[in-house]
């Protein structure tokens, strides 16, 4: 079997945040799925300056070390590696779509969905309507730009059109909480998309993986929310900053995070719609999706995260391996799919 030459694609073009969260995952991806036998790792680090470095590691040290590329350097040095596959660690709106969009010009294949898919997902309205479309259930709301007015009585869900991470996101219960909301989420995006507040039950992220063609669904995942003390998930319960100062996950953990019973009544509902949802965007090799389930037991579809890092903190890692998927196998999965 011959060795397959991948490269890690890190960073962000964006801004420091997001360098630290994608240098998060990867340098987790890395440690845990090396393996000289079967892959030679390589490591292309972006920077908000959109300069490229290649460093021999993810640590700051080493990146430090690397020499700067102007993009066309930058072609030129992965031109002569034979890279055989990328991996895409970037979760800036760049990132996710322009430069996943350069592999598609320089042909050569790159694990998890396309370009353009993951430029129409990151604007979470455009999402909706096109699941809403095959009949899944979404909460009704608008997008607005600087200065409309919402028509929308509370509570609604006030949230940046296309930031992750609960980023920018209120639940705004009073009118008197309309403006700052608003204000707060415009600091994230162009646009803001404002919905109306689906009563908590439950909320739950769902993947599935495509392995030969076939659409494997994986178990849920289910998020510590109450109405009494925090009825939407935000940026606090999913990262922090450890003592460091690096970025670190929070929401890794059984208190605030688990894996769904395959028995739950719920589970096989979830799934069918993920299955409608993946079909309906054109999604390849995996996906995930949020969902907020009501109190009568009704799956509303929130939005997409069409991305994992095969960190073993990932979300779809964490889910295949309930599954009994391996991260090993997992990888590998998606590689042959990738190279197919």
């Amino acid at each position: 079997m011959s060795i397959l030459h991948i490269l890690h694609l890190v960073g962000s073009a964006e801004n420091k945040f997001y360098c630290d969260l994608s240098r998060l995952y990867g340098k987790e991806c890395i440690a845990a799925t090396a393996n000289p036998s079967r892959y030679r790792f390589s490591i292309a680090y972006v920077t908000p300056d959109r300069l490229w470095r290649f460093p021999a590691s993810l640590s700051r040290e080493d990146i430090n070390a690397a020499t700067p590329l102007s993009l066309s350097q930058a072609i030129q040095w992965i031109a002569e590696q034979n890279i055989d596959l990328v991996l895409p660690q970037m979760f800036c709106i760049p990132g996710m779509t322009q430069y996943r969009g350069l592999f598609d010009l320089l042909n050569i294949p790159y694990l998890g969905n396309k370009a353009e898919l993951m430029a129409l997902t990151a604007n979470k309205a455009k999402a909706k309507a096109i699941v809403a479309a095959t009949g899944v259930k979404v909460p009704y709301g608008e997008l607005l730009r600087q200065g409309d007015t919402p028509n929308l009585r509370p509570p609604v869900i006030i949230k940046p059109s296309n930031a992750d991470n609960s980023l920018g996101v209120t639940l705004v219960k009073t009118m008197a909480e309309y403006d700052a909301a608003l204000e707060k989420a415009f600091e994230y995006a162009d646009e803001v998309l404002v919905e109306e507040y689906i009563e908590l039950g439950r909320e739950v992220r769902c993947g599935t993986i495509v392995k030969e063609g076939e659409l494997i669904s994986l178990p849920l995942e289910e998020y510590a929310v109450s109405n009494e003390n925090n009825p939407i998930r935000n940026y606090e319960d999913k990262l922090k900053k450890d003592e460091s100062g690096e970025l670190a996950y929070a929401a890794k953990g059984n208190k605030k995070s688990w894996i769904v019973d395959v028995k739950d009544p719920a589970t096989r509902r979830v799934q069918n719609i993920v299955k409608q949802c993946h079909q309906a965007l054109g999604c390849r090799h995996y996906s995930l999706f949020d969902f907020r389930i009501d109190p009568q037991g009704q799956p509303w579809f929130l939005e997409a995260g069409l991305y994992c890092s095969f960190s073993p903190k990932s979300v779809i890692s964490a889910m295949a391996k309930a599954k009994g998927i391996p991260l090993d196998e997992l990888l590998e999965i998606a590689i042959k799919e990738a190279m197919n």
